[in-house]
C-alpha cells in the first residue's frame, strides 16, 4: 500500500486551541481571551485592513508603505504575543520597537502631508474603497492602542514604545488615507455634502 501525497502533507488545524487556549511565542498556554492574545489578535486584523488596501490601491507610493507598515506589525504582534518572562527570547530573534520607528513614521506623515492638503472638515470614510481600507485599518489600530495600554496598566507590557508606535501609525493611516484620496474632488474625498 502507498501513501497519497496527502497523507505528507501538514495540516493547518491542530485541535490544540479547541479548548479556548492558544500558545503564547516561546511557549505558555494562555486564554484566547488573555490580554496578549487579545493586544496581538486586534494587530492581526489591522495587518489584513492593509492587506485588502494594499490590494485596492493602484499607487504604488501607497502600496509600498502599506507593505512596509504590515511588515513592521508582523514584529509588534511577535512582542505582543512574547510572556514578558520570556521577553529575552524575543530579543535574542527580533528587533523590539525602537524610538527610530516612531521617528520613521513622523517622517512619513510629514513627507505625505506635502503632497496633499489636508481637509478642514471631518471626515467621512468612504471617499475611496483603498482610503476606505485604509481608515478601516486605522479604527483598528486605534483599537490595538486600546488594548496594548491595557497591558501596560496591567503590568504586563514590556515596551512602552509599542504605544507611541501605535499611536503614530494611527495619524499616519489617516494621513495615507487623504493621500490616496489627494486627486478627488473634495466633497468626495471628505463625504461632505453641505
Amino acid at each position: 500500500m502507498t501513501a497519497s501525497s496527502s497523507d505528507y502533507r501538514k495540516r493547518v488545524y491542530t485541535k490544540f486551541g479547541d479548548k479556548g487556549e492558544t500558545s503564547l511565542l516561546y511557549g505558555g498556554r494562555v486564554s484566547k481571551n488573555n490580554p496578549h492574545s487579545e493586544a496581538y489578535g486586534i494587530t492581526d486584523e489591522a495587518v489584513s485592513a492593509m492587506g485588502l488596501a494594499r490590494a485596492l490601491t493602484e499607487d504604488e507610493r501607497v502600496k509600498d508603505t502599506l507593505r512596509d507598515l504590515q511588515r513592521e506589525l508582523f514584529t509588534i504582534a511577535a512582542e505582543l504575543a512574547t510572556d514578558p518572562e520570556k521577553y529575552e527570547l524575543f530579543q535574542e530573534h527580533f528587533s523590539p520597537v525602537t524610538i527610530e520607528m516612531v521617528e520613521n513614521l513622523e517622517s512619513t506623515i510629514d513627507s505625505l502631508e506635502e503632497g496633499v492638503e489636508m481637509p478642514k472638515v471631518f471626515i467621512l470614510p468612504g471617499g475611496s474603497p483603498a482610503s476606505a481600507a485604509i481608515d478601516m485599518a486605522r479604527c483598528i489600530i486605534r483599537t490595538s492602542e486600546r488594548r496594548v495600554v491595557a497591558l501596560k496598566e496591567a503590568g504586563l507590557l514590556t515596551n512602552d514604545l509599542i504605544i507611541a508606535y501605535l499611536n503614530r501609525l494611527g495619524d499616519l493611516l489617516f494621513v495615507l488615507a487623504r493621500y490616496e484620496d489627494r486627486e478627488l474632488p473634495l466633497e468626495r474625498a471628505t463625504g461632505d455634502r453641505s
